[in-house]
């Protein structure tokens, strides 16, 4: 069952065409890659999920971005709750400068949740689920800037986690971290997928083989080809594509 589908989608940066005619169907509770050289558009099309484009000036957007059968861009939307409903998780850890519990608990304060005994449970729960709560239980009141780098990310998806989204988008979740911690943040995101459908960028193609059900492989702000993950590895349908994953361009 799908949970995004996007139609005919096109947008520009003032006179830079920067996606053409996109169109992708996103199962529900899947992992779903997006590869492709650096500035093809995958980052780009990340960001018109949540509408995070909307902050550049000159921006223009044409076609049909449905979430759960909702258009996205009708003037109708609530900005806000759509990206309450869609998560981020950025290239680099970005905590905020606050403590352990604070963080997490940011986002459901601004959404009107005040009892404490219901930020805590919230606060526990999704540190359990970014596999962090064993790491930090003891330290929540210490600042986030005392984790590590790859526990800050954990961090980051424990707080988007922590206002119920439905779709988690992870923009190269694990490019400025360790192995160790790569590998961690793979696990999880694999365990996530039961509960959340995810979307990520990644230039790693081992890591989209590893943990994606499905990958779409992205080329001058084209989708070149959309498959589940072991036939873009293994016989992609177009030259391109095959090109690409060799390591013959990119």
């Amino acid at each position: 069952m799908s949970i995004v589908s996007i139609n005919n989608l096109n947008l520009y940066y003032s006179e830079f065409h920067a996606l053409k005619n996109v169109g992708m169907q996103i199962k529900k509770n899947s992992v779903t890659a997006f590869i492709g050289p650096s500035g093809c558009g995958k980052s780009t099309l990340l960001r018109t999920l949540n509408r995070m484009n909307d902050m550049i000036k000159g921006i223009r957007i044409e076609g049909e971005v449905k979430i759960d059968g909702q258009h996205i861009y009708h003037p109708d939307v609530n900005v806000e709750l759509l990206r309450k409903n869609i998560g981020m998780v950025f290239q680099q850890p970005n905590p905020f400068p606050k403590s352990i519990y604070d963080n997490i608990a940011y986002g459901p304060r601004i959404h009107g949740i005040t009892d404490k005994a219901q930020l805590d449970h919230i606060v526990e729960s999704s540190l359990k689920a970014s596999a962090l709560w064993s790491e930090v239980s003891d330290n929540l009141k210490k600042s986030a800037y005392g984790l590590s780098g790859g526990q800050q990310q954990r961090l980051c998806i424990a707080r988007a986690l922590a206002v119920n989204p439905q779709i988690l988008l992870m923009d190269e979740p694990t490019s400025a971290l360790d192995p160790i911690s790569t590998l961690k943040i793979e696990e999880l995101i694999r365990e996530l997928k039961d509960k959340y459908t995810i979307i990520i960028v990644t230039h790693n193609m081992q890591q989209a083989a590893r943990i994606s059900d499905d990958t779409s492989f992205f080329l001058n702000g084209e989708v070149i080809e959309s498959n589940v993950t072991d036939k873009i590895f293994t016989m992609p349908s177009d030259q391109r594509t095959e090109d690409y994953i060799t390591g013959r361009f990119g």
